[in-house]
């Protein structure tokens, strides 16, 4: 007999679950599917995996005792998992959609044994030699670090070189979010693509990899790292090119050092936004990831209302009842985030603006030759191409918070 009515002799079947060692204390179970997962005292664990082999509700709370030194109530615990969707009752998973990201599908496509050796003990040195040869060439050869307001541009013409560098942009994106894929499929896990915004009005594509959970902690550094190991070969390399032109060691083709340069701030500019762990970038995970956190990021929004005195009852109970790992790194992690803002337009400062500034001197005078004119329609096409990456999410946000303000009314 199978089912789940609680019963000591009846059988309980289980979707497919992964049970990883999480902490001292805690087992992480989840449905990898569904991209649901949930930590849970460690004989919990005992439980699933009891269950999992066929044992019967009987025959899993004695091994549960066992563990634990007491009687288990598996019945109820079988709720839970009902109530969780790790059941299998013939339905449907349902996948988690609490991100755009998670409405995707995962993706899986290279064998594991094609893309494991990337992601070994030569691989990474490699990658670490990228990225320490790009810093020694900044720090010893400073006139190689990216103009914005010069080496944006692959052409002279400001309104080309503005439209060549979106699709340039989003390219160099495109590669970084396939090394997070492919560091996965070295693992044997597959991920699923998507965009979001963060801050109301910068758009990002991002990487789901939720199936990270089925895997001990030590080997979800790969994948999480991957993004920007590719990154750093990516800039390495053009680097290097224009360190040989720069020292007169390699005649390079005329155009070249200009495509190059152009290559080497776009990659730059996104390795360095990778690095604001405040908006949830790829170091931030690695960050939730070392600490062991659960939700970090909600816990530390609930704290930062709570300071504001914006913190209804809801928010509040979910509060008490967080994670103490959560806790104990929102105390500070609340500040890191309060001074992203300030660090996000440092950022937008140095990399950004003198970019927007050369594009909009140039369409302002254009644009002043009047609608009857070519150069008047070729900047305005020119401007709203760049500015539709900033404009649309922000648009998307004011939307988005005016239709919570008319439904709370």
């Amino acid at each position: 007999m199978s089912g789940a009515d609680g019963s000591p002799g009846t059988t309980v079947r289980l979707r497919p679950l992964s049970v990883v060692p999480e902490g001292e204390d805690e087992v992480l179970v989840g449905d990898p599917e569904a991209g649901r997962f949930v930590a849970i005292p460690k004989v919990g664990g005992v439980v699933v995996e009891a269950l999992t082999r066929g044992a019967t509700i009987a025959e899993a709370a004695a091994e549960a005792e066992e563990f634990a030194g007491q009687p288990v109530d598996v019945p109820s615990f079988v709720g839970v998992l009902r109530e969780l969707g790790f059941l299998d009752e013939g339905q449907e998973s349902t996948p988690v959609r609490s991100a755009p990201v998670q409405g995707g599908r995962w993706l899986d496509g290279v064998r594991q044994e094609v893309a494991r050796p990337f992601f070994g003990p030569v691989g990474w040195s490699c990658y670490a030699a990228c990225a320490v040869f790009a810093l020694a060439v900044f720090v010893f050869r400073p006139a190689l670090f990216p103009d914005p307001a010069t080496d944006a541009f692959v052409v002279d013409d400001i309104g080309l070189g503005s439209l060549i560098l979106v699709p340039l942009a989003t390219a160099a994106t495109a590669v970084h979010e396939l090394g997070h894929w492919f560091a996965a499929r070295a693992l044997g896990l597959g991920a699923r693509f998507g965009m979001d915004r963060r801050m109301g009005f910068l758009l990002v594509f991002e990487t789901d990899l939720t199936q990270l959970w089925t895997v001990p902690r030590r080997k979800r550094y790969g994948p999480l790292l991957a993004g920007l190991a590719l990154d750093a070969v990516l800039l390495a390399v053009p680097l290097a090119a224009r360190l040989l032109i720069d020292t007169g060691t390699w005649a390079a083709p005329d155009g070249l050092d200009t495509v190059l340069a152009t290559w080497i701030y776009v990659k730059l500019t996104a390795m360095l936004w990778q690095c604001m762990v405040f908006l949830r970038t790829d170091l931030y995970a690695v960050l939730v990831n070392a600490l062991g956190c659960r939700n970090l990021w909600q816990v530390t929004t609930l704290m930062l209302r709570r300071s504001a005195g914006r913190l209804d009852a809801a928010g509040a109970a979910e509060l008490a009842d967080a994670h103490p790992v959560d806790v104990r790194a929102g105390r500070w992690f609340r500040w890191v985030r309060l001074s992203g803002a300030v660090l996000t337009l440092v950022w937008a400062a140095l990399f950004l603006a003198p970019f927007a500034w050369e594009v909009l001197r140039w369409a302002v005078g254009r644009l002043g030759t009047g609608p009857a004119t070519g150069p008047f329609w070729w900047a305005l096409l020119c401007t709203a191409v760049c500015l539709t990456p900033f404009v649309l999410p922000a648009a998307l946000a004011v939307r988005e918070r005016v239709r919570r303000l008319t439904a709370r009314s």
